[in-house]
């Protein structure tokens, strides 16, 4: 019988390799986080530029097309409800 406990068939890890590619993904993780936080900048900058060089302001336009969709809505539920002069009109 053999016994599996025995130095020569035990598992051996060498921690070394395991912690410093730990450390390596840590660094890449904060490298990866700073370049977000810089393109994230740049995108926020250039978005305002946008939105300062319109005619009409974006807080505008979507309020004036938010009206418009409850105007749309407002009507489909009606002629839903209440049919259409063709219906109720008959020769």
């Amino acid at each position: 019988m053999t016994d599996d406990s025995s130095p020569d068939r035990a598992f051996r890890l060498n921690t070394r390799p395991l912690l410093v590619g730990g450390a390596l993904m840590g660094v890449a993780g904060l490298v990866g986080l700073a370049g977000i936080a810089v393109a994230g900048t740049a995108l926020a900058a250039a978005a305002r530029d946008w939105a300062g060089r319109q005619e009409v302001p974006p807080s505008e336009l979507a309020r004036q097309h938010w009206s418009r969709a409850k105007a749309a809505t407002t009507a489909g539920a009606s002629a839903w409800r209440n049919g259409t002069r063709e219906q109720i009109v008959q020769p």
